[in-house]
């Protein structure tokens, strides 16, 4: 596969294809998210290291996905409401997908290509696995769902 991750596209919340070609330049965090999780607390420090970073570069890009204990049942309204009264997210958000399987995203299947997921292959386990992609499209490095978005400051910085 020889792609680029700016070779993508998914359709934001509004249902308008969006481009990853738009986020040229700046440094990416691309999470799988979901708003009835354990982890959803995540969507606050995302939304701070989006905050903290933008202005240097940084964009944070959430993709609602049901594929984990159907803890992202809404609709896309509903998760845009979720988001942004319980959260302040103001990061760009995309319609729900699929991450893992055959149907999965094929902006999902190109980062598991790209930074597998270690001893039990590339398969994402859960919500909020994160994927750090640099300022040329690369992706660097990925996150487990429970690494908190705080740590990782110090590998976005390197990246800015």
């Amino acid at each position: 596969m020889n792609a680029s991750f700016y070779d993508f596209e998914a359709n934001g919340l509004n249902g308008e294809k969006i481009s990853m070609e738009e986020f040229k330049g700046k440094t990416i965090l691309v999470v799988n998210t979901a708003s009835a999780c354990g982890l959803t607390p995540q969507y606050k420090g995302l939304e701070k290291l989006y905050q903290k970073y933008k202005d240097k570069g940084l964009v944070v890009l959430g993709f609602p996905c049901n594929q984990f204990g159907n803890q992202e049942s809404g609709t896309s309204e509903e998760i845009q409401e979720f988001c942004q009264v319980n959260y302040g997210v103001s990061f760009p958000m995309f319609e729900k997908i699929k991450v893992n399987g055959s149907s999965a995203h094929p902006l999902f299947k190109f980062l598991k290509s790209k930074l597998g997921g270690g001893i039990f292959g590339s398969k994402i386990k859960w919500n909020f696995t994160k994927f750090l992609i640099n300022k040329k499209g690369v992706p660097k490095k990925r996150f487990g769902p429970t690494t908190i978005p705080k740590d990782l400051e110090k590998h976005i910085e390197k990246l800015l």
